[in-house]
């Protein structure tokens, strides 16, 4: 499972698959972006969870967008994946790709980042495992999330 030093973030990807029906759907029959958002932080908590082996709360939605609408109908799949890890936190990626399964087209819908922090048994944020890129898009990956925690750290900071 994990490598010396670390885990790999295949070790603790996640993907899951709905299908869009009504209810989660706007009265245009595309998807509310608030079931979309669920399912997203459905699948990154779990990601998050399967890495550092503790309970996991959402910190932030760091970023979000909705890039291409969800058909009701649509096959909607989420790959969820750590990209990053600080002290007590990790930054997990989640595509949203929404397939026609009649067609077979395949289109990215939604990209999103979260934050989530591990809590040991007194609900106390506690040290994650580091995370250790092996593949080419690992890498990149972590040296996106690098660059967008070190913005939210320096926003943070005028913001105060």
């Amino acid at each position: 499972m994990g490598s010396e030093g670390g885990k790999r973030p295949s070790d603790s990807a996640v993907e899951a698959r709905y299908l869009l029906m009504p209810p989660q759907a706007n009265p245009y029959g595309t998807a509310f972006g608030g079931a979309i958002v669920a399912w997203i932080d459905m699948v990154a908590s779990m990601a998050a969870q399967r890495h550092c082996g503790k309970e996991v709360v959402t910190a932030g939605i760091d970023s979000l967008t909705f890039k291409k609408p969800i058909q009701v109908g649509d096959h909607v799949v989420l790959k969820a994946s750590v990209n990053y890890v600080s002290r007590t936190s990790m930054e997990v990626g989640v595509q949203v790709t929404r397939e026609d399964p009649v067609s077979g087209e395949s289109t990215v819908a939604t990209k999103a980042h979260l934050t989530f922090v591990a809590l040991d048994e007194n609900k106390r944020p506690c040290p994650v495992e580091p995370i250790v890129p092996e593949t080419e898009d690992e890498k990149r990956r972590y040296e996106n999330a690098k660059v967008r925690v070190k913005a939210r750290k320096e926003l943070l900071k005028k913001m105060k």
